[in-house]
């Protein structure tokens, strides 16, 4: 008898799910929202629903309904401007005068605030492509110290004298604050009061995320649920920072 863990079936609908956003395939993103309707990561399931409604997929236009009324009961951030990008595409409501551009939310919401040592980046208008500055970074954007790279001067020059640039929407990076606020909400949502206690005062002082990952370590269908639960946040986060700076991702009409 085989001694391999059960897969997570939660789990492995959300990575079906993700992989058919990330690949831009409407019709897989449906199939994992129905074999799994139950799936709280409103944001991915949002963006399945988008590709599902431009794609003609079946069925997509009744569950994106029932979707608007769940992310405005959820009601955080970037869960306002989803629900009107899906009742504009359902002909409920104008859509609002924001650019499509062909970005990667992840991409995004990993600059904004996945990399502690990160200090900012920018986002291509063009092409949507998001580059990162930070120490490890600096190499993509200057030849010495305190010189620009040859390709980068009329951007870095654009921030020296304030002009607006008409390719490059730099951003500084939000920090650890909204993650440190995830981990808290989702401490909330533990059922075992043991456990809730042990993440409570794992964030106490410095090293709490290395500290919460380490007690979530012991108990693997959690710390998925955790991660599932900052990145359907940070993903919100994202979405809600495009639409403020009048953007928002473009949505294939086919499967990439």
């Amino acid at each position: 008898m085989s001694n391999r863990p059960i897969p997570d079936p939660v789990e492995a609908t959300f990575r079906d799910l993700r992989g058919a956003v990330y690949t831009a395939d409407g019709r897989a993103a449906m199939a994992a929202i129905e074999r799994r309707p139950d799936l709280d990561t409103l944001q991915y399931v949002g963006d399945g629903l988008r590709l599902a409604l431009a794609q003609g997929v079946t069925g997509a236009a009744p569950r994106a309904r029932q979707h608007i009324a769940a992310l405005r009961n959820r009601d955080l951030d970037g869960d306002e401007d989803l629900a009107i990008e899906l009742e504009a595409m359902l002909g409920l409501a104008q859509a609002p005068a924001l650019r499509d551009l062909p970005i990667d939310l992840d991409d995004l919401s990993l600059a904004l605030e996945g990399d502690p040592l990160l200090t900012g980046g920018r986002v291509d208008l063009h092409t949507g492509e998001v580059q990162q500055i930070g120490p490890l970074y600096e190499s993509d954007f200057f030849d010495e110290p305190g010189e620009p790279d040859d390709e980068e001067t009329d951007w870095v020059d654009g921030l020296e004298d304030g002009r607006a640039d008409d390719r490059w929407l730099r951003f500084d990076s939000l920090g650890s604050r909204p993650g440190f606020r995830d981990m808290e909400e989702f401490i909330e949502t533990v059922a075992d009061e043991r456990l809730a206690t042990r993440l409570d005062r794992a964030l106490g002082g410095r090293g709490a995320f290395r500290r919460f990952k380490d007690e979530l370590a012991d108990v693997p269908d959690e710390l998925a649920r955790f991660h599932r639960f900052t990145d359907d946040r940070r993903r919100g986060r994202a979405r809600q920072w495009l639409a403020e700076s009048g953007l928002r991702p473009t949505v294939p009409a086919e499967p990439a």
